[in-house]
């Protein structure tokens, strides 16, 4: 590759003056430390800190961390951790550059650096972005999983942490000789994920039998602030169409083009124990409880997405605007909406009506070609938060729940027909179909973490009889598929 044609900080500035970061990069120093640096940071909260630090300064950079492929660090470290983000407007794509990131690391091969930045006093913010198995929970408890051979290694004394959740204590162990506060902010589709992330440190530290562990609870109790947030973009996975198209808007090559939809969303809890960056300059909302704002999200549009997804391959669908353009792809999100929305707080005062008609208008979206294979992975971390919480509030309320019972019969069908299944439980979802009938359900809902609505009979039953009915079209969803839903 001609390395002169190659994003970079010597390279920056061929392009029109609308495509330039907005602020300068050579300005910037590692201030925050990003654990995850995949796609969705780049088009998320990177952009947010590249917006507060050019209209209010700061030196806000962020040292951005891969956690697994070396991919990000190969494609970012020549371009000075520089790279392009395209919004797919209906309209047209908008392509520019992002600055923000100033240090790219890989967790493996940059341990001592990444100890020594989280540790740092001049870093006071921690992101992070892993997705729910990144956290590696135990399913049933929701605290650390201790029995995760990654964990295990960790706790056993590994000398680089491969879990993030070593990696924050043992910078965490660092920062207390400095005594600095910080705060650490999780950016994943977890509920209540800021108490989940101290949970799982406090696990880890309480696990791991450091002799200054009781002192380092006490001082992360007093010191470091998990607040929760919710994040909202899609963001689907770049294609070498994608970096070609980058590359003729700007001029320039760049290996780490990211492509997302024009709508964001951030919504944190102001409850930082240090200096941060005005995101709210660029958008983000700071509020005392993220919970509305997260159960919203999570209910209606990751669980509307996860229900697309399933039904959508079944009937032969690639993305989820196909699914938007068969006859029962607008039904049916209105159909599970409607009944979902029912678990949401009405004194929050939020406007799930205007929620919903935005979230068809996103998901038919072609331009973003958000493919339903990335949005089926993992169902079985995915839909105890989605679907099962929801489920069970509608039940205790005494409601039925005939959509959702419709969902987890879709997701049923994708475990036993959906060949490869990408799921960290995949090898216990197969198993559970060498049992007969309803058997085969109740493992299911138990590895979803679900036990006592595995023990229900009647749900069980009805959860069976949906899955009989989506067989019995070949077509997978069509049809009968909005009466069937209750719609």
């Amino acid at each position: 590759m001609n390395t002169d044609k190659r994003l970079s900080r010597a390279t920056l500035g061929g392009e029109g003056a609308e495509a330039r970061p907005p602020a300068d990069p050579r300005s910037l120093r590692p201030r925050l430390v990003h654990l995850g640096l995949g796609a969705f940071h780049r088009a998320h909260q990177a952009v947010y800190t590249e917006t507060a630090e050019a209209r209010h300064g700061g030196g806000w950079g962020i040292a951005g961390v891969s956690q697994r492929s070396r991919s990000v660090v190969d494609a970012l470290g020549p371009q000075d951790g520089l790279y392009s983000l395209t919004l797919r407007e209906p309209d047209g794509p908008r392509t520019r550059v992002v600055g923000s990131v100033t240090e790219v690391l890989h967790a493996a091969g940059d341990g001592p650096r990444l100890t020594g930045l989280i540790a740092s006093p001049d870093v006071t913010v921690v992101t992070t972005t892993v997705t729910e198995k990144g956290y590696r929970r135990d399913p049933a408890g929701g605290g650390l999983d201790t029995a995760d051979p990654a964990v295990r290694d960790d706790l056993a004394g590994a000398p680089v942490p491969a879990t993030v959740v070593g990696q924050l204590a043992a910078g965490l162990r660092a920062r207390r000789r400095t005594g600095a506060p910080l705060s650490v902010a999780p950016c994943d589709n977890m509920a209540d994920n800021g108490r989940v992330l101290r949970r799982l440190v406090g696990d880890f530290v309480a696990a791991a039998g450091w002799s200054d562990g009781d002192a380092l609870l006490e001082w992360i109790a007093a010191s470091v602030a998990f607040p929760s947030t919710v994040v909202d973009r899609i963001v689907p996975a770049a294609s070498e169409a994608d970096r070609r198209a980058a590359e003729a808007a700007l001029g320039l090559r760049d290996e780490g083009a990211v492509t997302g939809e024009p709508f964001t969303q951030w919504v944190l809890e102001d409850a930082f124990a240090a200096e941060r960056p005005r995101w709210e300059s660029g958008g983000a909302l700071l509020v005392p409880d993220v919970a509305p704002y997260q159960l919203m999200k999570l209910r209606l549009l990751n669980g509307s997405h996860s229900l697309l997804a399933y039904l959508g391959l079944a009937a032969g669908c690639e993305t989820v605007a196909d699914t938007m353009e068969t006859p029962w792809g607008e039904p049916v999100v209105r159909a599970y909406t409607s009944e979902v929305a029912r678990t949401l707080d009405p004194a929050a005062g939020l406007d799930t009506s205007a929620y919903v008609d935005s979230l068809l208008s996103r998901f038919a979206n072609r331009a973003m070609g958000h493919r339903l294979e990335q949005i089926a992975m993992d169902g079985s971390l995915k839909i105890p938060e989605r679907w099962l919480a929801p489920l069970r509030d509608l039940r205790a309320g005494g409601r039925d729940a005939p959509v959702l019972a419709a969902a987890l019969a879709a997701w049923a069908r994708h475990t036993r027909d959906g060949g490869r299944l990408d799921d960290p439980a995949a090898d216990r979802l197969r198993a559970a179909w060498t049992h007969p009938g309803h058997r085969a359900l109740r493992e299911l809902l138990h590895t979803a973490g679900a036990p006592e609505l595995a023990g229900d009979s009647v749900l069980v039953a009805e959860i069976g009889d949906r899955l009989a009915a989506l067989d019995r079209d070949p077509g997978g969803a069509q049809g009968g598929l909005r009466r069937r839903l209750g719609a």
